[in-house]
């Protein structure tokens, strides 16, 4: 069974409270829908930095959250100096301290990961493609560079987009871009 592939780079999730620390009473404004229900690229850019090093501007999306997240690579981590662990969103409890930099202020807390590899489904997707009590899969890659990803996780909403996410690594290795198609092995 066939998956497109969207790619994800480096990017913030904010709650209300670290939002408003970071961009005051600034309106966080869509500049591109994402493929997921209610998720956006927005006009806003921060910082984030450690001891070692930054990267700026790097995306807020949107809608705000309940928690404050930064998904970076592995790549990413190495320049920040950083090993932060591979995580599915939300579950930031113990995972890398970072400073988020933004045009009014700072925030430092453990919030930085490495997103898990994951495919977006919903109940209606899962009875569609026969995935029903499957929670991780294995996908196979073709092409020049082709091979098979294991561990990527089935992520569950109340509504979804059929589509696998990668980070910029995962996808750089297998020289896979946004809406390639993969198969998925169950």
């Amino acid at each position: 069974m066939k998956v497109t592939v969207g790619i994800s780079n480096r990017h913030v999730h904010l709650n209300q409270e670290d939002y408003d620390i970071l961009f005051k009473d600034t309106k966080m404004e869509v500049v591109k829908n994402l493929n997921q229900p209610t998720q956006f690229a927005s006009n806003l850019f921060v910082t984030i930095k450690t001891p070692k090093s930054s990267i700026e501007n790097v995306r807020v999306l949107g809608p705000i959250r309940k928690y404050t997240q930064v998904e970076v690579s592995k790549t990413d981590s190495y320049k920040l100096g950083i090993n932060p662990p591979v995580r599915d969103s939300g579950d930031v409890l113990n995972s890398e301290l970072l400073t988020i930099v933004g045009p009014y202020g700072e925030v430092t807390k453990e919030c930085g990961i490495i997103a898990t590899r994951h495919i977006h489904v919903d109940k209606k997707i899962r009875e569609l493609k026969n995935l029903e009590g499957i929670k991780e899969v294995s996908v196979k890659i073709p092409g020049e560079k082709g091979g098979i990803i294991e561990h990527v996780h089935l992520k569950d909403s109340e509504e979804a987009y059929y589509e696998l996410h990668l980070d910029t690594d995962d996808a750089n290795a297998f020289l896979l871009k946004n809406n390639d198609e993969v198969e998925i092995i169950l």
